[in-house]
């Protein structure tokens, strides 16, 4: 959920029937747990480094 006016960005799990946030991890990256690769620079996307974003995007894409 993208708070523009917070500029915030929050990102849920459903876990056993409760949304969680998923925590942005030391880079400040949210890692989706229903779509693997991708990946949001939360940062980034909040500054709007599109650059940055989409570089981040295209490293989880790649990824195992």
């Amino acid at each position: 959920m993208w708070q523009i006016f917070e500029n915030k960005l929050d990102w849920f799990s459903l876990q056993q029937g409760e949304y969680e946030p998923l925590k942005l991890d030391e880079k400040g990256i949210i890692r989706s747990q229903v779509f693997p690769g991708l990946w949001l620079a939360v940062p980034a996307l909040l500054e709007g480094n599109m650059s940055e974003v989409l570089a981040v995007l295209q490293k989880g894409l790649k990824s195992s």
